[in-house]
């Protein structure tokens, strides 16, 4: 064991004295750029003259030209489709829609999540779905490529009453 990692430090120490070494004659031609009648220690002190740095940007650096991608991937899947990066046993839940929508068909059970409900005295909110809710407010509920019209009806203790046309959705409180 010890044999082993001797080799493995030697093999590391060896790597570093070779990319040193390789640093090293990069660095050398820039000296040599030095005129020849300059003593060492005025050259310190000088600016660089303008011809030498424009005759450094003429030259073709050691950079490797980028990548060009021949075949770029993509990821499409459709709206109905379950996506592939979700748990297995996990089913979505509808999601709050900002804009109006189409309203036909039945809102699927379980498409609610009621997470927190506030009650205090005449102001009454309601966590749906990671948004804030009050009674009365209207919102549209997107599920897949449907958008459901519906409305907070009322805030309860411990559940949530939603309405939609004639029908009423009783949402309890998800207790964890």
């Amino acid at each position: 064991m010890k044999k082993f990692l001797a080799l493995i430090s030697l093999s590391i120490f060896a790597a570093q004295l070779l990319t040193a070494a390789e640093e090293k004659p990069a660095a050398a031609p820039a000296r040599a750029k030095r005129p020849a009648q300059v003593p060492a220690e005025d050259a310190k002190n000088k600016p660089a003259a303008p011809e030498a740095a424009s005759a450094d940007k003429s030259k073709p650096t050691d950079e490797p030209a980028p990548i060009v991608l021949k075949n770029k991937s993509s990821f499409n899947i459709e709206a109905s489709t379950r996506s592939p990066f979700w748990p297995l046993s996990w089913k979505p839940t509808g999601k709050v829609a900002t804009g109006g929508g189409t309203d036909q068909g039945e809102v699927p059970p379980g498409a609610f999540l009621v997470s927190t409900i506030t009650l205090d005295g005449n102001a009454k909110y309601a966590i749906i779905n990671g948004k804030s809710m009050t009674e009365g407010q209207v919102f549209g509920l997107q599920v897949g490529t449907q958008i459901y019209q519906v409305s907070v009806k009322r805030i309860e203790d411990g559940r949530v009453i939603l309405s939609r046309h004639d029908e009423e959705i009783v949402v309890p409180l998800r207790r964890k």
